[in-house]
């Protein structure tokens, strides 16, 4: 069964691993009526295709701007948050650009992650040419300001933070996931990294490659970045269908979807997205999938 470290282990996970104990044995039992409870961090309705697929999720949601002047760590940003906290306090994302590029490059994730049910910061890095420890560094930096200092962190439960990042931004979240290990979810896009060895990492990490990445070819990173990460540990692969090393930078479907079942499966320990990551995505926009199913 993979381990992470997390710190809360759902109550559907734990009624299901009484259930098989249970069996094992051959014994009688009679499930308690919180084991079908379910986890305290779900935020929206019962998730569909349709609901993943559209250009927005359920939550309304707003932003502000972060100025660099304001901040220490990295170069500022944009924060895009649901403007209801009807249901409560949400799971935060950083998310930072590649090399040479700005937040710009990456601001339809912005809004389409927190119309999902989290607070995310967009972050603009302290130079364009930051390198990934750098850019790992400044993630950490930007969830430390977003959870204590931003105007926004009443809405932020602070034990409940990811990272994200394209490119060399990719490759500072993986530095980043194995810098804080109590981060909840990690996504790199397309990531770039001179290291090559992840062993470290126990941070449930989804890694998405193009299959055509001139840039950061799969070969040489994603998947070497993937089979380095222990069996242990929660992890997936998505390989786009032809695919460039900058199919982040335009609206990507297939990207936005795994993205936001990823974050709420491992930020918001919601069960019901568990269907779109085990046995996960398929079709023509999909080369390749790999996970350690099933996520609990």
């Amino acid at each position: 069964m993979p381990t992470t470290t997390r710190s809360r282990t759902p109550v559907r996970v734990l009624a299901r691993l009484a259930v098989a104990a249970l069996l094992a044995t051959g014994g009688a039992f009679a499930v308690p009526a919180a084991a079908s409870a379910a986890s305290p961090y779900e935020r929206g309705p019962a998730p569909t295709n349709a609901i993943l697929e559209a250009s927005r999720g359920p939550f309304a949601t707003s932003s502000t701007n972060v100025s660099s002047l304001s901040v220490t760590g990295f170069g500022g940003g944009v924060i895009y948050y649901p403007t209801s906290t009807a249901e409560g306090t949400f799971g935060a994302v950083a998310i930072s650009p590649g090399y040479t590029a700005s937040w710009s490059s990456l601001s339809w994730l912005g809004p389409r992650i927190a119309s999902h049910g989290f607070v995310v910061i967009g972050i603009e890095t302290i130079t364009r040419l930051d390198q990934p420890d750098s850019r790992g560094r400044q993630l950490l930096a930007a969830l430390d300001y977003l959870t204590q200092r931003s105007s926004v962190r009443g809405r932020i439960d602070s034990s409940r933070l990811a990272v994200a990042g394209h490119s060399m931004g990719g490759g500072g979240s993986l530095e980043a996931a194995a810098a804080r290990p109590s981060l909840q979810a990690a996504v790199p896009l397309a990531p770039w990294n001179l290291d090559k060895t992840w062993s470290e990492v126990r941070v449930p990490t989804l890694i998405i490659g193009g299959e055509s990445d001139s840039v950061a070819p799969v070969a040489t990173h994603s998947i070497p970045f993937y089979t380095s990460i222990p069996s242990s540990s929660e992890k997936a692969y998505l390989e786009l269908n032809n695919a460039s090393h900058f199919f982040p930078q335009t609206t990507n479907t297939p990207t936005a979807k795994q993205m936001v079942a990823w974050l709420k499966r491992f930020v918001d320990d919601d069960t019901r997205y568990e269907q779109f990551l085990c046995p996960g995505p398929t079709g023509s926009a999909i080369q390749e999938y790999r996970n350690t199913c099933p996520s609990f």
